[in-house]
């Protein structure tokens, strides 16, 4: 029995869209469609992980009356939470979406700072005995260190829970060094490591200590690294829709894998990882997947 997949998103957002006929800058606008739902990306992969049939507690830090509106939104989707309640505002973002031609502009808040009492708060109301593995993903918030992620990565192996970090630049390689199975996408890992190819970046990801590299190489497919070796797999066609969340629902995937083995076969995980990716474009929003084309892509995909 697999256990419970930990999601921890610590800038958590209310993402709220607004649907206009046209967007015209220093204009103003008639709203047809307003919609708010929890967001971040840890809170996609639980959604996805959800999905998949697997058991997800989502966690992070929440404030503020746009803090209740996301632990609302979370209850009313069905995903167990355990939120830590902070004295600032929780943030949202904004999404413009122009009916004229269907594009997107974004607003993105910082965030509210975190004070070092409320990330011990956090710490300390980790469940450690209930998980079965930590996904962490996402911005960090202002107060927080850079290696926030590694930081729970260590503190979670004293538990014996192992820990999936999907990051990028100067928290990826900090991630790798504390012994997380790391995701990442190329240009994060190119960011973080330099200019070099995708399979090297995975290896030398290992070599600073990783237990495991996932990295998403766009249409190119994907590639994991283990100290076993390096796979990439190819996906199964060409999808167009919204890539925002396929990231996350390949962290999703890895996630649920480990928490079922902290060795896993990942030739077997990336087609999985490569389906749910591109099921997850098929969607308009992050966080929701197709499951009829994953299910349908899955064994389709070629691992090498």
């Amino acid at each position: 029995m697999a256990g419970l997949i930990g999601t921890i998103t610590l800038n958590l957002a209310l993402d709220v869209t607004y649907e206009v006929d046209e967007l015209v800058v220093g204009g103003s606008h008639r709203v047809g469609t307003v919609r708010q739902r929890a967001g971040g990306k840890g809170v996609n992969v639980a959604r996805v992980a959800s999905t998949l049939g697997h058991q997800v507690l989502v966690l992070g830090f929440v404030g503020g009356v746009t803090g209740e509106l996301v632990a609302e939104e979370l209850f009313d989707a069905g995903l167990t939470a355990l939120l830590t309640p902070i004295a600032g505002e929780t943030r949202r973002t904004v999404a413009i979406v122009n009916g004229a031609d269907g594009d997107a502009t974004i607003f993105n808040e910082t965030g509210p700072s975190v004070t070092a009492d409320e990330w011990r708060a956090f710490g300390d109301r980790m469940p450690w005995s209930r998980l079965g593995v930590l996904a962490c993903s996402g911005s960090i918030p202002p107060g927080l260190p850079a290696d926030a992620y590694a930081e729970l990565a260590v503190r979670a192996r004293h538990h014996d829970v192992l820990t999936v970090i999907d990051a990028g630049g100067a928290a990826l390689t900090a991630a790798a060094k504390a012994g997380a199975v790391v995701r990442s996408n190329a240009a994060e890992l190119r960011d973080a490591l330099g200019d070099t190819t995708v399979e090297d970046g995975a290896r030398q990801l290992i070599g600073l200590g990783a237990s495991a590299a996932v990295i998403t190489d766009g249409a190119r497919g994907m590639v994991a690294a283990s100290n076993k070796g390096v796979w990439r797999a190819l996906p199964v066609e060409k999808v167009s829709g919204n890539p925002t969340g396929a990231g996350d629902a390949c962290t999703a995937v890895v996630a649920a894998a480990v928490a079922e083995s902290p060795e896993p076969d990942w030739s077997v995980v990336l087609k999985s990882a490569v389906a749910a990716s591109a099921a997850a474009v098929l969607t308009p929003v992050a966080g929701d997947i197709d499951l009829g084309a994953f299910r349908r892509w899955q064994p389709q995909v070629t691992v090498s």
